[in-house]
């Protein structure tokens, strides 16, 4: 066993954390589409 077995900073989940970081750059991105759309919309 190496020693970054022995030290485990973080016991979660990375599911949760793959999943968490998809959410927010989905967001960050459908953000930026309704911005472009608003603008060309008004524009």
């Amino acid at each position: 066993m190496n020693e970054f077995e022995k030290n485990v900073q973080s016991k979660r989940n990375d599911a949760i954390d793959s999943g968490v970081g998809f959410i927010v750059s989905f967001g960050f991105f459908f953000t930026m589409f309704i911005v472009a759309t608003l603008m060309k919309m008004l524009g």
